[in-house]
Formats: C-alpha cells, structure tokens, sequence
C-alpha cells in the first residue's frame, strides 16, 4: 500500500496543479502539488524503512493488466524488493525537498502551476520505471521522463536556446533508446518473455546462445547487454551521447537539481544494475561498461576545469560521478555502484539548490567570473556549498569519500586490465574534481567582488522556503556516507539487498577492502591535491590562470570547447540531415509530391483558359472552322479510299 502511494502521488499532484488550475487558482495549485509530494515522500521512506527493519523482500503489487496479446500478457504491477524501494524513498524524498525550494525558486515565475505539474509528474514516470517489474514497463517509464525532461529543459520556451536545448536533450536520448528499443525486442526473442523474474531464472540456460545478424553470429547474451547498455548510455549522458546534459541546464535551477541528481541520469545506472544476473552472464558488455564509464568520468573531469558557468561546472561534475558509477557497475560491483549513487543524490542535489541560491542573490548572473565575495553576504548559502562541494570532492568525513574511494578500491582489487584502466582514469578524475569544485567555489565565495555595483548593492540571502532543503540535504551529504556504508556494501551486503542485485563470487567487491593502504590514501591524496592547486590559482597567485591559459592555449581551447564533440557532431551528423532534409523538401516534396498534382491541375487550367478563347460569339468565325472540319472529312475519306 505504502509503494503505491509513494508512486500515485505524485500523478495526482501533477493533475491537480496541471489540470485543476483554472479551479484551485495558483497558489492552491502550487500547495496540491507540494502536498501529494509530501506525500510520497513520507511513504516511500516509510516502506523503505519497513523493508529494512521486516528483513524480507515484498512480494509484487499487481495494479492491472496492461496488454493482452496472445500469450504477451505484461501486467502492470509494482515491484518492492531492496532495490526498488531503495530508488522509491530517495526520489520521492529528493524531490520533494526540490518541490519546496522550486516554490520560492519560482515565485515570480507567470505559470508556476505548470511548472510543478511538470515537476510532479516528472517524478511519477521515474517512481514507475525504478518500480517496474518489466522491460515494458521500464521502457514506458524511461519514455516519460524523456518526454517530461523535455517539457521541463524547454519550460522558459520564449527563450531560443531553452528550445534547442530541449530539442537536443530528446535527439540525443532517442539515439540510445533506440539501443534500448532493440535490446528489448531482442531480449523478448531470446527469453519469449519480458518480465524480470522470468529473464534472470532462465540467464543459464541461454548462456550459449548466439543471435545471427548479416551472416554472422554473436553471443545474444553480448548483443542484449551491450543494447540496453547504449540505451542506459544516453539516459546517463556517457560519452559520445553526452552533449545534451550540459545545455540543460536552460531550464530552471531545480529542474537542473531535479535531473542530474535523483531522477534521469540514475536511470541508466539503475537499469544496469536491475540486469545485474544478465549482465553477469555477458563479461564483454560489463568491459565496454567499463571503458565508458571511467573514460567519461575523466573527459567530463577535464572540462569542468575550465567552463565559467557555476551550473555548467555542476553539470559536468555530474557527468564525471555518473561515470565512477559505471566504472563499479562493469566490474560487477553492484552495489557500490547504487551507494554511490544514492550519496550522489543529496550532495549533487545540495550543489544545484546552492547554486540556484547564488544566481537568485546575483539577480540572475552565472558566471563565476562576475561573483566573488559572497561569504559574507549570503553566509549559510556559503556553508551549504562547502558541505556540497567537499562531499563531491571526497573528503572525509563527507558522503562521496566513502562510495568514490570504494569505487577506486573496487577498480584495483579487479586486478584486470579495464579494471586498472578504470582505477587510473577514476584517480586522476578525484584530482581534477577537487580542483573544478574548489575553483567555483572559490571564484563565487572568496576574494573581492567582480559584479556591477548595482548588482552587488542587492545581493541577499535566500528566503527560508529554499533555504531549509538545502540544509536538510546537507544532512544527507554529510550522514549518508557513514550511516549506509555497512549496510550497502559491507560484509553483509548480501543480507541487505536481499537477492535483488546478483554479485558473483569472484567480483572484486568480495575482497576489495584487502587492497594495500597506499591505494586507499592516494584518492585522498588526489583530492587534496586538487584543492591546494585551486587555492594557489585562485587566492595566492591569481595571474597564473591567464598564464596557462595562454601558454597552453591549444589545450585550454580544446577543452574549453567540450573536446569539440558539438563541433564534430554538427559537421558529420547535424548539418549533412539538415541538407538531406531540404533536399528531401524541396525535391521530394515540392517538386515531386507537390509538384505532379500542381502541374496536372495547371495543364487543365492551361488548356481550359486556351479553349475559351475559341468561344468568340462570331457567327462567321464558327462557319469558317465548321468549312475547314469539313474539308478535313473530305480530304480524309477520298485519301482513305
């Protein structure tokens, strides 16, 4: 009961302030949808906690059956083991905290109801995918948040660069959910089922099978994995389907919050996750899983370092942590994958309201290069993005040191070739990370102000309705490290997820806490080291940004411009469509589908208009063409004959 109030609420939330708002008015709108949130949240950490304390998974809620054909009979129902529930109470409870601080976030905003409707139900399609007991059901799940986030990254849509973000963010997510569309069809082929319980049970017995494509067979298992993979690839802005996490950061700050920390990048990881007993049985998969992961963590890490915008810089961080979770989820460790995740939530969460709190007090302005000085103005906003920025950094005893140096320990234990890759890439990424998140903070808190006069004259803290999430979120940033440690990823690990994640004997996360104490204290070390180069960049020695920059002006533009992955992409990808398509128009449309109706039409008129004129109303003129016809009969007939 408490799973289905925790996913339903938000729905109705969302029709109350979507639908209902010309009944409610606006601020009843606005205080439905906060409620039903509230709601949700108080039940999905309830049955979380239930679960816990039972010690026993929960069966399956069956809502109802959703399609009928032949013997495809998918229901519509409501899973409840660990990692379900575990997904439930942190996105309800996240969201929840977003939906309060959005109220005084938006305040002034002409349509706030839509706004929270879209924010309701964006919670909703990601309560539905992280509880399906089915691919289908995922995939609808998966599609809605797609749809939402678009409505959402485009919600301010007077503004041109909301629209294209917008339009990029659902492009570039098609392109994977194509992957994910096949795996599943592919998946129903192999297994002749879709439901989760029925894939896992069967994984042994379609070890060996092999899927032929163009005269060439490959292990279905492989082809299966690698597919959902490309699919959790987009959803989770991986390399080469990156590019539109950055750019959406066009909508509002706790839409940015509300994406990249509790809801549509963990969607990737969690699908991976989910298919841990398929994964297992397809090792190629987890490598390329792997490689991406770690290769992403540390691309991502190399261009926070030099962007301007605060959101932009958060983004990226993003980008880089969902990378670290990728890495521990292709060496098979599950569930330091999700502890990472989880603790990613509320600090990543914390960093964007933080960040919505500054460009508030900074009447708008996000670029770090025109703040400064701010401590002692906005001093709690202050302390919150310390709290945000030294869990991202990995510092004890802040929550991200103890999922991110697990994740590294994982990497090292692995003993494999990816697996050191992985290990590399991840510590040389603590550094950077250390660095990117010392440097905004440093630029936007520290020194003397670079904003307009005007501008600095009204700088203030924010109002209490945003203030208090975030202090609640710091709590999170700091506890959850340390109080879900033991339980996610200790030695009874096991006993706490209770069969819904599947780790094999051999994974490093059996023995990883053997590894030798130096490569424990090196990310540590890493960490540190990134924030003492910041400080000297940016407090002790503030000439040497523009030095490097200009003696290494190769490398600052390459990463400056995102290793110009939107300059490639536009070159081979965007603008050849983009002629295709006008050739297509202008030729298949106009001049061809158009054109043969057109042309048809003007040759009747053409022929009609020339009739006409042979109705001239002159009785000699016709006499003079009937003689002509006639002596053509005459001429005809004596020449036939």
């Amino acid at each position: 009961m408490l799973t289905t109030i925790a996913v339903f609420a938000p729905l109705v939330g969302a029709v109350l302030s979507g639908l209902f708002r010309p009944l409610l008015g606006k601020q009843l709108s606005i205080a439905s949808s906060i409620l039903f949130m509230g709601l949700s949240a108080a039940a999905g950490v309830m049955d979380f906690a239930q679960a816990v304390q039972g010690g026993a998974t929960l069966p399956p809620l069956h809502i109802a059956t959703w399609i009928s054909v032949g013997s495809f009979t998918p229901d519509w129902t409501l899973r409840q083991d660990m990692l379900s529930l575990v997904m439930v109470g942190m996105v309800s409870f996240v969201s929840a905290l977003i939906h309060v601080y959005s109220a005084g976030y938006m305040a002034h905003d002409k349509t706030v109801p839509r706004f929270f409707a879209y924010l309701s139900l964006f919670t909703f399609a990601m309560l539905m995918l992280v509880t399906a007991n089915n691919l289908l059901q995922l995939f609808f799940g998966w599609e809605g948040v797609g749809l939402v986030s678009y409505l959402l990254i485009g919600y301010w849509y007077e503004r041109p660069s909301a629209n294209a973000a917008a339009v990029k963010a659902f492009i570039v997510n098609r392109v994977g959910d194509v992957g994910f569309a096949v795996g599943i069809a592919l998946t129903y082929l192999v297994f002749k089922t879709i439901s989760f319980d029925e894939i896992f049970a069967a994984v042994s017995a379609h070890a060996q099978d092999h899927y032929r494509l163009f005269g060439t067979s490959f292990p279905a298992l492989e082809v299966v994995g690698i597919l959902l993979f490309i699919g959790a690839m987009g959803k989770s802005a991986q390399l080469f389907l990156h590019t539109w996490l950055a750019d959406a950061m066009e909508g509002p700050t706790p839409v940015s919050a509300l994406i990249h920390a509790a809801t549509m990048v963990a969607a990737g990881v969690f699908l991976v996750v989910r298919m841990s007993p398929l994964l297992n049985a397809a090792p190629v998969a987890l490598q390329m899983v792997t490689v991406i992961g770690a290769s992403t963590a540390l691309f991502a890490g190399t261009i926070g370092c030099v962007q301007n915008d605060i959101k932009r810089i958060i983004a990226y961080s993003t980008c880089s942590q969902l990378g670290y979770m990728f890495l521990a989820a292709g060496l098979g460790a599950y569930p330091v994958a999700m502890f990472h995740l989880i603790n990613h939530a509320f600090f990543k969460a914390l960093l964007f309201l933080a960040a919505g709190s500054v460009i508030h007090a900074m009447s708008e302005e996000q670029d770090i290069r025109m703040m400064g000085g701010l401590a002692r103005k906005i001093p709690f906003t202050w302390a919150m993005m310390l709290v945000g920025a030294l869990a991202l950094a990995g510092i004890p005893p802040f929550s991200g040191y103890y999922s991110k140096d697990a994740i590294l320990d994982v990497a090292f234990a692995s003993h494999t070739a990816v697996g050191m890759y992985g290990w590399a890439c991840g510590t040389l990424t603590a550094a950077l990370t250390s660095f990117y998140i010392a440097r905004l903070f440093l630029l936007t808190f520290h020194g003397t102000s670079r904003a307009p006069r005007d501008v600095q004259d009204h700088v203030h803290e924010s109002p209490l309705v945003m203030l208090a999430p975030l202090a609640v979120l710091a709590l999170g940033a700091v506890g959850t490290g340390l109080v879900l440690d033991h339980a996610f990823i200790g030695a009874g690990y096991g006993n706490f997820w209770q069969g819904s994640i599947t780790v094999l004997a051999n994974s490093p996360m059996n023995f990883f806490e053997s590894d030798p104490k130096y490569i424990e204290l090196l990310p540590l070390l890493a960490s540190i080291s990134g924030f003492g180069v910041a400080a000297l960049f940016y407090i002790f020695m503030p000439s040497l940004p523009s030095i490097f920059a200009t003696r290494f002006a190769v490398i600052y533009q390459f990463l400056l411009h995102k290793w110009y992955f939107d300059e490639i992409y536009d070159a081979i990808l965007v603008k050849p469509t983009l002629r295709l398509a006008k050739f297509i128009w202008h030729v298949g449309d106009e001049q061809m589908i158009d054109g043969v109706p057109s042309g048809l039409a003007s040759l009747t008129t053409d022929a009609s208009s020339q009739t006409v004129k042979l109705q001239t109303g002159s009785i000699a003129l016709y006499a003079f063409v009937m003689l002509v016809g006639l002596l053509v009969f005459l001429s005809i007939f004596l020449w036939v004959r």
